[in-house]
């Protein structure tokens, strides 16, 4: 089947990666959670595709004989191959026989329960993370501030972009989801909603095929939500899914929280640990996100005038949106989003770390004088801190707020409106 062309298509930072990657792989996969755009998105370079979610007639065929997927013009797009994971091994066969960049393009919104056919794709098939839409993505945000020049060393300005704390607020409710950007906010709500119930009820059995109550799988998506953008250890996460039959078991929740990784709904934000100057001891334990803050407050079955009740609970979320569209913009220039705590109670919340070495720290606050002071002092806390003989230089320490203009203080931290950012 050809691809038909989609003039409702709107850009995605990945899309240059994909272009990439394909000039000089065999095959790219490209993982998501579901709903995510992975399909449109592989489908502006395929020239032929079968999704086997929605084609039976094709997934039996595959079942029987995976090479006869594999049949049409080339980039052949295979959507959601790891209903039939015997593909992979086909595909790789393929790119051998061929020895030809950019033959195959692979989605999928889970990682198959036996992962091991996937090893012998080394430089044949790669591997590309896709996420829901950043602010920039969806056309929430101006671009004046771009990541790759913060890395750069450069000192960023940017213009008044208009956003205040009730947009930011319905951004996070609507989420980055391709489908919902168009949505008004009470629908995207309901959208999401049903999202929450068929991980619940469906995609946490299907991706190995076991059977686990979908109630507990609530009360732990719920107790998730509230821990959002911290570092909960398993015993809170555990007493806080207390229900009628008691606490979840800590294998019960290590079990679902496998399965919600493997569907890529969790993605927990790891420590980074640098060399220090001081006797201060960093800690190693991962902050908790869903892949994107919207599912949260799904989750919990909130709305945008409960989060804006509760600005406490709304400063994680907005850190954790802006920990999302970082991890988009830094994937872009080959880096990746860490966080930083130690035993003294020191904590920066977020670190973008290029591959060459270059990084630089971020606090995240939703705005006000107060908290852009206190979000300064921590950074230069840390900075005091790390061994840059041996970590580098900073390039940037910078406080992320939802509004405002994009400037340098006099202490020179720089502050950053969210609505600014870009790759």
């Amino acid at each position: 089947m050809s691809v038909p062309p989609n003039p409702s298509y709107l850009p995605r930072i990945v899309d240059h990666e994909l272009t990439s990657r394909l000039a000089s792989l065999g095959a790219v996969l490209i993982e998501g959670p579901k709903a995510c755009g992975k399909t449109e998105t592989a489908r502006q370079r395929a020239a032929s595709e079968v999704r086997l979610d929605i084609d039976a007639t094709a997934r039996e065929a595959a079942s029987v004989d995976p090479s006869i997927v594999l049949q049409g013009s080339r980039p052949r797009l295979i959507d959601e191959w790891q209903l039939e994971p015997k593909i992979w091994n086909h595909v790789r066969r393929a790119v051998d026989d061929s020895r030809a960049a950019g033959q195959f393009i692979l989605t999928g919104s889970a990682v198959p329960a036996d992962d091991e056919t996937q090893h012998s794709g080394a430089l044949r098939i790669g591997r590309l993370r896709m996420r829901p839409m950043s602010l920039f993505e969806s056309g929430h945000s101006s671009g004046e501030i771009s990541l790759a020049q913060i890395l750069a060393g450069d000192s960023p300005r940017s213009g008044d972009p208009g956003s205040s704390v009730s947009s930011i607020v319905d951004r996070i409710c609507v989420g980055g989801w391709p489908s919902l950007q168009s949505a008004a906010v009470p629908d995207a709500l309901v959208a999401l909603r049903d999202y929450i119930d068929d991980v619940r009820r469906v995609d946490i059995n299907n991706v190995d095929a076991t059977r686990r109550d979908p109630e507990r799988v609530l009360r732990l998506l719920r107790s998730l939500a509230r821990n959002i953008a911290t570092s909960a250890a398993i015993t809170k996460i555990a007493a806080d899914t207390n229900g009628p039959d008691g606490e979840l078991s800590r294998p019960t929740i290590y079990n679902y929280l496998v399965a919600l990784e493997r569907l890529l709904i969790i993605e927990d934000q790891p420590a980074w640990q640098p060399h220090l100057r001081s006797k201060a001891q960093s800690r190693v334990t991962p902050k908790r996100h869903f892949v994107d803050p919207s599912l949260a407050v799904a989750a919990l079955g909130t709305s945008p005038a409960g989060l804006l009740a509760d600005l406490n609970y709304l400063g994680y979320l907005f850190e954790s949106l802006v920990v999302r569209d970082l991890r988009v913009y830094a994937q872009a220039n080959d880096a990746e989003v860490s966080q930083y705590r130690d035993n003294e109670g020191l904590e920066v919340d977020a670190i973008v770390k290029s591959r060459d070495g270059r990084w630089a720290a971020f606090e995240v606050k939703l705005g006000g004088e107060e908290r852009i002071d206190e979000g300064s002092r921590q950074l230069l806390a840390f900075a005091e801190r790390v061994d840059t003989s041996r970590a580098g230089t900073p390039a940037l320490l910078a406080v992320v707020v939802a509004s405002g203009y994009g400037y340098v203080r006099n202490d020179g931290v720089v502050v950053i409106p969210i609505t600014a950012l870009k790759d």
